[in-house]
């Protein structure tokens, strides 16, 4: 009887602190995502194939760069579709654009039919603009990284509707996450999946607490 109720008080005292230590260790999961940078340059002088207007401001964008050969980079391209566009994609203000040097349209749009057999690509983006265009927007980004001479980079970033680059202060492994390598399967399953997941519940709880306030 006496080992039992050492054995009872143990687990009262274990259980509170093993949760405690999970929720302290899942803080990326249950606060906000950070803000590495504040307004980044909205696109403008950019064309797109489709009708509508593509914008940052009002939508939650993951940003991406292909460069002048889109098809070279397909796997950066498939990663991001399959782990993070296909099962994001119905949320209402989600969007992938990838900012893409004038001249590689062609080669976009067959990169786009090819995505099309992953999920319906009317939320993944192609717009078409100058080098100084797409170096200006990609420096406003305030990472640590740098443009390839052909407008590309491995590197997909996260933005808010307001125009500001999300991220991590904090990771683990580098520290400062300006953004995700595209090329690396498991970071965009793992780091970037977790931080588009934050981002989201953000926005609905802000929804579901706006609409609350509404209905007072």
């Amino acid at each position: 009887m006496q080992v039992k109720k050492y054995l009872v008080l143990g687990v009262l005292f274990l259980l509170p602190l093993s949760m405690y230590i999970f929720f302290a260790s899942g803080k990326d999961n249950f606060g906000r995502l950070p803000i590495l940078t504040q307004n980044v340059k909205e696109i403008t002088n950019f064309s797109s194939q489709d009708s509508d207007t593509v914008r940052f401001k009002q939508h939650i964008t993951i940003l991406g760069f292909l460069g002048q050969h889109p098809l070279e980079n397909k796997v950066n391209a498939f990663n991001l579709a399959h782990k993070i566009y296909k099962k994001n994609r119905g949320f209402a203000d989600f969007q992938v654009v990838m900012l893409q040097p004038e001249g590689s349209e062609d080669e976009a749009m067959e990169l786009k039919e090819k995505l099309s057999e992953i999920a319906d690509t009317d939320r993944w983006k192609f717009v078409f603009g100058s080098e100084e265009s797409i170096k200006e927007i990609f420096d406003s980004l305030g990472s640590e990284y740098l443009l390839m001479p052909d407008g590309s980079s491995p590197y997909v970033f996260i933005i808010d509707k307001d125009s500001n680059l999300r991220g991590r202060d904090d990771d683990e492994d580098v520290g400062k996450l300006y953004g995700f390598d595209a090329r690396d399967f498991a970071e965009i399953n793992n780091k970037m999946d977790d931080d588009v997941k934050v981002i989201l519940a953000e926005y609905r709880l802000e929804l579901k607490k706006y609409k609350a306030e509404r209905e007072i």
